[in-house]
């Protein structure tokens, strides 16, 4: 379920950003600050060794590791491995879009299969057109907070 900070990112100040990202519970730096953290310290592990601890030879060495590791990273092509996450991502959010309950669709096959002119055709059509708006609003409610804020209780879907 998402959770929304809509009112805090609103009342935010320009200096008072930093605390808005700190209380995000979904935020990329809640997510990454452990391996940031270790990567950091790492980096300043190497530097210090490199700058302080090694004599000229030692660095050369270094250098050429550093060179060969550098090769041999080139070839796992970045593009690719990004085009493939993308298409991951985009494939997922497609078919979350195309699963969505469309009512217009339904209400189309409902016109179609039940026939009638009649009052009780044209009765039955509107009720299975209700019961299917009624089925869409109780999943938008557990998906989406702007409808769950719409219609809190069921007495507001009754009205």
């Amino acid at each position: 379920m998402t959770v929304t900070y809509s009112s805090k990112v609103a009342n935010a100040t320009f200096f008072g950003f930093h605390r808005l990202l700190l209380r995000w519970k979904g935020s990329i730096y809640k997510l990454l600050y452990r391996e940031f953290i270790v990567f950091a310290t790492l980096y300043t592990a190497i530097s210090v060794l490199y700058r302080f601890f090694l004599t000229g030879g030692q660095k050369r060495l270094f250098e050429k590791l550093s060179i060969y590791c550098d090769k041999y990273a080139e070839q796992i092509p970045v593009t690719f491995v990004l085009g493939f996450y993308v298409t991951l991502v985009v494939n997922r959010w497609w078919n979350q879009f195309v699963n969505l309950p469309w009512p217009d669709r339904l209400m189309l096959l409902i016109s179609s299969c039940v026939q009638g002119r009649d009052e009780y055709g044209r009765l039955l059509r509107r009720t299975l057109m209700r019961y299917v708006n009624l089925t869409s609003l109780l999943i938008f409610r557990s998906v989406s907070t702007a409808v769950y804020k719409r219609f809190p209780t069921m007495d507001h879907v009754v009205g």
